[in-house]
């Protein structure tokens, strides 16, 4: 069993203060139990500002700080921060703690629904996983969600559960897509999916640029079987789960979708 906290916040444009903001609710994880602590994409400064001059490499200052607060708490922190790449930058999640320090460059770019993500943001290419107490994770990032390949690609790297931070864009029906994508990739995988998403800014009393992707909430986890395990509100609030790798087995046994697949 492996305890995993989702910290459903709103980012403001300053990493600074995101980063005096995650101090709190690192404390406040590790305070229950929790071994991973997970962060929204954007986690180091909102959608809706320019990134160029945010992006620090893996080594700076600001992902060495989020490093020497998982080391402070014993936990394994992941959020979302911006990489540099040329005049573009990399949508990066950030994985720190426990003996790790890497990242997870975002493959799928969110050119949708009007906005273009790649116009800003170079993409990635390699799946990351990573073991936490005996538990294989897989981390995807928002609009990977949208790609069930991608999660039953982590899930035959030996992944039982994939956390998936997000920066979800409001609209209509968004809402009712992002818990639909949230179950079917974690029945389609046969892995728990842990999806951590930016409060809705409204809910937290925040102006923010109404074209940019800053968050409607419900941050999201789904076991293996597809069901919804536990949910928030679109409000800031901190959401903890124990997560069972049998459960993966037992559905992947069930379903026998991986094993029968025949498009790859």
């Amino acid at each position: 069993m492996l305890r995993i906290a989702l910290c459903q916040l709103t980012s403001s444009a300053e990493p600074a203060e995101n980063l005096d903001l995650m101090r709190e609710w690192v404390a406040k994880a590790a305070g229950e139990g929790a071994r991973v602590v997970v962060f929204p994409e954007a986690a180091m400064a909102r959608f809706g500002v320019k990134l160029g001059p945010i992006a620090e490499a893996l080594d700076g200052p600001w992902a060495r700080a989020v490093s020497e607060l998982a080391r402070e708490h014993d936990v394994l922190v992941v959020a979302g921060m911006f990489t540099p790449d040329g005049e573009r930058v990399r949508n990066t999640l950030l994985l720190t703690g426990l003996g790790v320090h890497r990242g997870y460059d975002k493959i799928h770019l969110y050119d949708a629904f009007g906005f273009r993500e790649s116009d800003t943001v170079a993409g990635g290419d390699d799946l990351v996983t990573v073991d936490v107490d005996g538990v294989t994770l897989g981390v995807a990032t928002c609009y990977d969600v949208r790609f069930p390949a991608l999660f039953q690609a982590l899930a035959e790297s030996g992944a039982g559960a994939v956390v998936l931070p997000a920066s979800w864009g409001a609209g209509e029906g968004k809402r009712e897509q992002w818990e639909l994508l949230v179950r079917a990739r974690a029945l389609d995988s046969g892995t728990w999916v842990l999806a951590c998403g930016q409060a809705d800014p409204k809910a937290a009393g925040v102006d923010v640029n109404p074209k940019a992707p800053t968050g409607i909430g419900y941050s999201t986890v789904a076991d293996p079987f597809g069901r919804v395990h536990a949910q928030l509100g679109a409000e800031p609030g901190l959401l903890v789960a124990d997560v069972d790798p049998a459960v993966a087995e037992k559905s992947r046994i069930a379903t026998a979708v991986l094993a029968n697949r025949k498009i790859r």
